[in-house]
Formats: C-alpha cells, structure tokens, sequence
C-alpha cells in the first residue's frame, strides 16, 4: 500500500472521530448553556411571584371569601407568565401552568434548580421557602419550566455533528490523499534515482538534490552513506583478495630457496648413512638455519598481511614509554648476552595500534641485533630512546656496528631485501616501513651518533599536539603487493 494511501486512511478515519468529540463537548457546553438560561429565567419569576404567592398564603391562612382568594390565586399565575407554579402551604396546594402531574413525586427541595423526569418529559424545576408574614403561613412555592425547548435545540446540534462527521471522512480522506501525494513526490523521485543504481556494474552513485524535507534528505543521506562504505568494503576486500593473492605467490617464490635447500640437505643425509661426523653436522645445522629462515619468513609474510589488513576501529591511544619497555624487557630476555637499554619518558602518547608500534620496535632492535652487533666482537649494544620535539616524538634505535652505506639506505625498506649473509628474510625493515605509514609518520637511517653504526629515526605524531589524535589510514595498503618507496636518507610513504 503506497504512503499517500495509508495516510488517506488514517485522515479519513480520525477525522470523524475528532469531529464526533467535538461535538460531543460542544453538545455539553450547549446543554449547560442553555439551562443556565432556564435557571435564570426560574429564579426571575420566582423572584416575580414571591410576593403574590405570601398574599395568596395570606388570604388562605385568614379563610377569606373565595373571590378573593381566587383573585389572588389569578394574580399569582398571571405574574408567572410562562412557567408552571405550584404553591403548598396550610391551607392547600395551588397550581397553575406547565408542570408534572401532581401525583409525581418532587425533590424535598430545590434551592437550585434541577432536572425532574416524569411521564417521558423533562422539566427544570426550583422550589422556594415563602412565608405569609404571620406565624404559622409558611409555604413551598415550586416553579417548573419544560426542558423541551433544550431538548430539541440539542437534538439539532446532534444531528448536524453526526451529518458533519459523516461529510468529513471521505472529504479529509480525499484532501489527504491528495497533499500525501504531492508530498512524497521528492521521496518518490529518490526512489527512481535508486532504483537504478547496481554498485556491482556501475560506478555511477547517487546524485541527490536537497528537497528541503528533512526525512527525505537524511534518507538520502544515509543511502549515500551506505554506499560509500559498500564502495569502501569493496575495495577492502579487493586489497585483501589482492594481498593474499601475493602472499601466496611471496611465499611460494621466497619459500622455493630454503626448501629446495632443505630437500637437498635431506637427500644427502639419506642417500650417505655413512657421511663423516663433520660432515653430517654441517648439513644438520644448514638445515637447522634454512628451517629458522623459513619460520622466520612465514611469521614476517604474515605480519606484514595483517599491516595491510587493519581497520581505523583498531586504533586508541598508547604510551609509547609502555610499548619501549615490553620490547627491551622481551628482546634482554631472548638475548641475555647482548645490552639492550631503554630510556622513554612516560606520558607521550601517540594515537595508534599498538601491535603495530610494538612490531616496530621488535624489529628495529632485532635487526640491531643481527646487523649492529660490534666489529670487534663484543657483545652488541643497542639503545632505544625517546623523545618529545614539538607536536612529535622522536623514536631511535642506535648500534655499533658497521653502518649502512648512504647509497644503499633507501633500498633497506624494499621487499626481501637483504645482505647475502644475512640470516633473516628481508621483511623485517619493510614491515617496519608500513607500519610507519599506517601511523603517518615519517623513518630514515642516519649514522649513529658517536660515529660508528647506525641509527633508524623514527617520527610519530603526538596526541598532545593537535595530530595524530584520529586514525587516518592510507586510502591504499597494498605492502605485499608493492615495495616501499625510498628516498635518500629518508622514507614517507604520502597518501594514496
């Protein structure tokens, strides 16, 4: 059923139920009205007749001739005009006019007039104390009016309010249909603007022009809203289809070397049960490095995947001086030989994901750890500071090791980028790399600051500066399709 139709309907029924309780209390107030005008009438002619009806109790009372009591009987009805009298007192009951048989019973007394129904009529009815001025001539003087007039009267107004409601219902059902109709014309011309739209074929999207009807524009509204995150979702799911089409052909490229190399170490192992001890513990532990690597690089495909994959809804506030001491505390105890120091004051807050930071700060001082370690073969020594400057807070990770060539430091973020006799699989500075990205912040490799080794700056928003304080991801997160861009000395991946 179409809207104009429905509200039609419900016109056209309450209508005539408004109309009816209308009447109903105009029917009351008309009522009222009217025996007010009655009542003012009975208390005039009561006030008119009292002094006829004392004489007439008088003459009653003193047993005059009966002309005279007649002549003042007269007297009395003739003043009352048009309303009934009847006059009890010692001497008898007189009456006179309009009133109800004597035989019907009358209120004890009616100082204010009332409503007596006898014989299928109604009467208004006020009675009065009237004393004949000696002791002993007292009477009741009753004063009746027909409420036919009344009666009639309302029967009319009755009439009329039922005549009335009866026109009203189709004429407002009517009326309705026609102002629903004219009214949902913006609701129906963004029904056919809709209706066309197929987001799975068409780019096209939903042009709206304000009709100036709030529920029309906020629907409107939320039908752009809801196809924006449709459009939104499916570009989602086309990254994520896309990211895990090149993590399966990542993995299956840089999965093939370690084993290749373990079938051969294997092969070797079962083709000589004899091989020599030295031997034979060399292949074991080329297999032990191959199946680390391969770990390694599973768990780094992985993280990297789910980089690309996170929402805005998983980012919140994070003290960065809690992400620094989770990950010197974890890194001391997987490297008890290695010193590890970390020095972040509390308080600076950045907005963002925290498995992301942590990830960030694992793998800087790892690859410190594999690639920093001292020349001379000391114990490696890795520092983690942090530090406010401005809006930001300045992130670095300084070893002793043998530096990276200046050439060569914006080549370190690239996919399975790595030195020949590096251990790891090439994907720790990339992951790094995105996570930076995602945190709109900004990583370059500098030399350390008392000359020998390195140093990775990292530059994040604070919360405390006005930046950083909302999530505003890339609109493009495509790192296991793609290898980060490098810039000398410095890498800022810009949005999409």
């Amino acid at each position: 059923m179409r809207l104009s139709t429905r509200i039609a309907l419900a016109v056209g029924a309450t209508v005539p139920i408004l109309v009816l309780a209308t009447g109903w209390l105009l029917l009351r107030l008309v009522a009222a009205d009217l025996h007010d005008q009655q009542d003012t009438h009975l208390r005039q002619s009561a006030a008119a007749v009292a002094k006829d009806a004392r004489g007439l109790l008088r003459a009653s009372a003193a047993d005059r001739s009966a002309a005279v009591e007649q002549a003042r009987e007269r007297r009395l009805f003739t003043s009352a005009l048009d309303v009934g009298v009847r006059l009890t007192g010692p001497g008898g009951t007189f009456m006179g006019g309009p009133q109800p048989e004597q035989g019907v019973s009358l209120p004890a007394s009616a100082p204010v007039p009332v409503t007596l129904r006898a014989d299928g009529d109604s009467w208004r009815v006020l009675s009065t104390r009237v004393s004949g001025g000696r002791p002993g001539v007292r009477g009741t003087l009753w004063l009746f009016a027909p409420d036919t007039s009344a009666d009639t009267q309302l029967r009319l107004v009755r009439r009329r309010v039922v005549s009335v409601a009866l026109l009203a219902a189709p004429l407002s059902g009517l009326l309705a249909g026609a102002v629903a109709g004219r009214a949902s014309r913006p609701l129906r011309r963004l029904r056919d603007s809709a209706s066309g739209l197929d987001p799975r074929t068409s780019t096209a999207r939903l042009d709206h022009t304000p009709a100036r009807i709030a529920e029309v524009d906020d629907l409107a509204h939320t039908l752009q809203t809801v196809l924006s995150r449709y459009d939104e979702q499916a570009a989602r799911t086309g990254e994520a289809l896309a990211t895990a089409r090149s993590f399966a052909s990542a993995a299956a490229h840089e999965l093939r070397t370690p084993l290749m190399s373990m079938q051969t170490n294997l092969e070797i192992l079962t083709g000589h049960p004899g091989l020599p001890a030295p031997d034979r513990d060399e292949v074991l532990e080329d297999l032990r490095r191959e199946h680390a690597r391969l770990l390694g690089l599973l768990v780094m495909l992985r993280e990297l995947g789910r980089g690309d994959l996170v929402e805005a809804d998983a980012f919140g506030p994070v003290d960065l001086a809690d992400v620094v001491e989770a990950s010197v505390r974890e890194q001391r105890r997987r490297h008890p030989l290695a010193r590890i120091v970390g020095d972040c004051p509390p308080g600076l807050r950045v907005y963002g994901w925290e498995p992301g930071l942590r990830t960030v700060l694992d793998n800087l001082v790892i690859n410190a750890l594999v690639h920093g370690g001292c020349t001379d073969g000391r114990p490696a020594h890795i520092g983690v500071t942090v530090r406010a400057s401005g809006d930001h807070a300045l992130l670095f990770v300084d070893d002793q090791g043998p530096g990276i060539a200046p050439e060569r430091r914006g080549e370190v973020f690239g996919r399975f980028e790595r030195r020949p006799d590096s251990p790891g699989s090439g994907l720790g500075l990339t992951l790094v790399a995105q996570q930076i990205d995602l945190h709109r912040g900004r990583i370059r490799v500098l030399d350390a600051p008392g000359g020998t080794g390195t140093r990775i700056e990292v530059v994040l928003p604070l919360m405390d500066g006005g930046a950083g304080t909302e999530a505003t991801l890339p609109l493009q997160r495509n790192w296991m399709i793609t290898t980060a861009r490098a810039l000398p000395q410095e890498f800022h991946k810009e949005d999409s």
